[in-house]
């Protein structure tokens, strides 16, 4: 399993380098305007929950490592009610109607953040519990890399007088970085024997995995440009929107 965590490893610098992280690192552009991709997750981050309860978790597999995914998966579900606090906060449930925002998420500019969940559904469906454990990891890499920057923004946004962000800052990347998969049972995954046939099975399922996020990225960044040029985004000041 070393020579997929190595090659995991390589595409998460690949990953690091798309369009949508080079748009957070940008320091030109007001920190508050790079969070504008932020309502356009909202049907990923959702289903994301349900993905760890009812697809990636098997509470009745007695395989060590599933109990590992179980273990990851507990940690997971519950992110979604940050995610709408800060939602909150950073008053984008101020700026439309709910039936607007609800039919703008089925508009073809958010297909990627509908589908998304879906298409890690399909990915895990009959995979073994070892290669669940390579998918999470994947997908914690891709969050490794988005919320490493986010915290760094909402950090600034809050030093600036703006609210506290708990899902895009540094309460929500700590715990994405704190939890099993990054400490021991990454050296347990490292340790893995795999036949040739499994490598190559593994590799290909970690690779789909940064395929799917990179299009999902894509969109965000797509959400991002074109709120700013309609600035729809909300003006955040001393903790409130104005």
């Amino acid at each position: 399993m070393k020579a997929v965590m190595r090659e995991m490893a390589q595409a998460k610098r690949h990953y690091s380098k798309l369009p949508l992280f080079e748009f957070l690192r940008c320091e030109s552009i007001a920190p508050r305007d790079r969070l504008s991709f932020f309502p356009c997750m909202a049907p990923f981050i959702l289903a994301f929950s349900d993905l760890n309860r009812f697809v990636l978790r098997d509470e009745s597999c007695q395989d060590p490592h599933q109990k590992l995914v179980n273990e990851h998966t507990r940690e997971d579900d519950h992110h979604w009610p940050w995610y709408l606090e800060d939602f909150t906060k950073l008053g984008f449930d101020r700026a439309l109607p709910v039936t607007q925002v609800l039919r703008s998420y089925m508009k073809d500019d958010a297909q990627q953040n509908r589908m998304l969940a879906s298409r890690l559904a399909q990915l895990i469906h009959g995979t073994t519990p070892t290669e669940k454990l390579v998918i999470v990891e994947a997908i914690e890499e891709t969050g490794n890399v988005l919320f490493g920057l986010t915290s760094k923004i909402a950090q600034r946004l809050q030093a600036e007088g703006g609210p506290e962000l708990r899902y895009l800052g540094q309460f929500h990347f700590a715990r994405e970085t704190g939890h099993a998969m990054h400490g021991m049972d990454h050296r347990i995954l490292e340790s893995i024997p795999l036949t040739e046939l499994e490598r190559v099975r593994c590799l290909d399922l970690s690779f789909r995995v940064f395929d799917l996020f990179a299009d999902w990225s894509a969109e965000l960044l797509a959400y991002a440009r074109n709120s700013l040029a309609h600035r729809t985004v909300p003006q955040i000041l001393h903790g409130r929107t104005a």
